[in-house]
């Protein structure tokens, strides 16, 4: 009796689900991870986002081991790099760990700037200006970390690119003084470096949870840039083998960069102590600031120079508020997909050239190539807006079928509207219409 009884109870536990779904703890994971949906069309673009995030791991975990050997002084901040790669067991690839982990991380982070810009992922505006946030919030981290091993181009990199906040006005030369701590990089100025680098790393996983919290309340974008509520499906375990495989080959490119060609991407002047009394040649930044470096040097003003270089940063900001399109991908656009390869190659470009010494002539084709960076940014809007004007149907000949003579039709029926021959046009199309 007391068994059927208790088969009646109300108050008996039921199982309405999974554990993993009706843990309260758990459940916040699930949902952003294991049976978060999302698009069924997603491609291998969409898998360097999670690359990003193995890519912070990785050097949150390796710089926390690197700080335990690490000497932020600048009589010991060199031989102390140096103990790291004799000394330490394994120290050589944890340091080339940490150092080729900035690059892998610029490149992920770079080739996923891209993909929002091609398939309209800016349109989330929330989503997309933290991701700008983590952006320069990266780059600060990088310039930061660079500085610390204290050769001689880390010590003029920090000389030239601290030196950039005396153009602000009235407050410029009282930032640099306290950013320097003196009246020169020094002592001070690495202190407060290192300090800086190991503490905003921890902002930037606050911020990277703003991003994911935004991205998965409205749900990722897809490449036809289409709404995708009705056709989702659960990201474990169709993305979990997708990012597994990114994963597998980032690795290969990573392991060779520490393994193999560790110095691949790196300066051999870093290998010198820092000497304040003797500037390099050519003093110029990793190679994932080349772009702006060049974009500064190709302006001759100083102050102009600057503004420059941070408004091609800054411009991602205004990207949303530039798009005139009717639709989100520029899968619709083949004028706009010309116009993105333009800018990729600019970038790409700006980057060798950035390199390459301060003379003719890289400079002449640093300039052009910084007004063929900032063009291409300022035609996107305009060309969307002109093919949308150009595959504009007439209301009055909706029952055309659409074949390849419609071109022929349309071309005809927007030259004739172009001149203001209204009615010619009118009469051209339903003489179309018949045929």
């Amino acid at each position: 009796m007391v068994g059927n009884n208790t088969a009646y109870n109300t108050n008996a536990p039921k199982s309405v689900g999974p554990w993993r779904s009706t843990n309260k703890l758990v459940k916040i994971m699930n949902d952003s991870f294991y049976d978060l949906p999302c698009p069924v069309n997603l491609n291998a673009w969409w898998s360097f986002g999670s690359m990003l995030g193995l890519c912070l791991v990785i050097q949150l975990l390796s710089g926390l081991l690197l700080s335990a050997h690490y000497t932020a002084h600048e009589d010991m901040a060199f031989d102390s790099v140096v103990h790291i790669m004799r000394n330490v067991e394994k120290g050589w690839m944890l340091r080339n760990i940490h150092a080729n982990g900035s690059s892998m991380f610029f490149i992920c982070i770079y080739a996923h700037i891209a993909r929002g810009l091609y398939y309209g992922s800016y349109l989330d505006k929330t989503v997309w200006y933290f991701g700008v946030h983590l952006f320069l919030l990266t780059m600060a981290e990088a310039f930061l970390g660079y500085t610390l091993p204290w050769g001689q181009m880390s010590y003029w990199g920090a000389t030239v690119i601290t030196n950039m906040l005396s153009v602000i006005p009235v407050v410029g030369e009282s930032m640099l003084r306290y950013v320097w701590g003196g009246w020169t990089v020094c002592n001070a100025t690495l202190k407060r470096f290192y300090t800086l680098h190991f503490l905003l790393p921890f902002v930037m996983v606050a911020v990277v949870f703003l991003h994911l919290f935004f991205l998965h309340e409205k749900g990722s974008n897809n490449p036809l840039g289409i709404e995708s509520g009705t056709m989702c499906v659960p990201f474990h375990p169709f993305y979990t083998i997708k990012d597994l495989f990114g994963y597998v080959c980032f690795s290969f490119f990573f392991m060779y960069l520490v393994c193999v060609d560790p110095e691949l991407l790196g300066n051999h002047l870093n290998y010198w102590p820092a000497n304040p009394m003797k500037t390099p040649i050519h003093v110029q930044p990793e190679w994932y600031f080349m772009f702006v470096y060049a974009i500064l040097r190709s302006i001759p003003h100083k102050a102009g120079g600057v503004y420059v270089m941070f408004l091609s940063i800054v411009v991602l900001y205004l990207i949303p508020t530039l798009h005139t399109g009717k639709y989100r991908s520029l899968c619709f656009y083949p004028l706009n997909q010309v116009v993105f390869w333009v800018l990729v190659g600019s970038f790409i470009s700006l980057t060798w050239i950035g390199a390459r010494p301060v003379r003719e002539p890289y400079i002449i084709l640093g300039q052009c190539l910084s007004v063929i960076y900032f063009s291409s940014l300022l035609l996107n809007p305009l060309s969307l807006w002109v093919w949308d004007k150009l595959l504009e149907y007439p209301k009055f000949c909706v029952s055309r079928p659409v074949d390849l003579k419609w071109f022929k039709f349309l071309a005809y029926f927007k030259l004739l509207k172009l001149v203001n021959r209204e009615n010619s046009a009118r009469e051209w199309a339903n003489k179309c219409s018949k045929m």
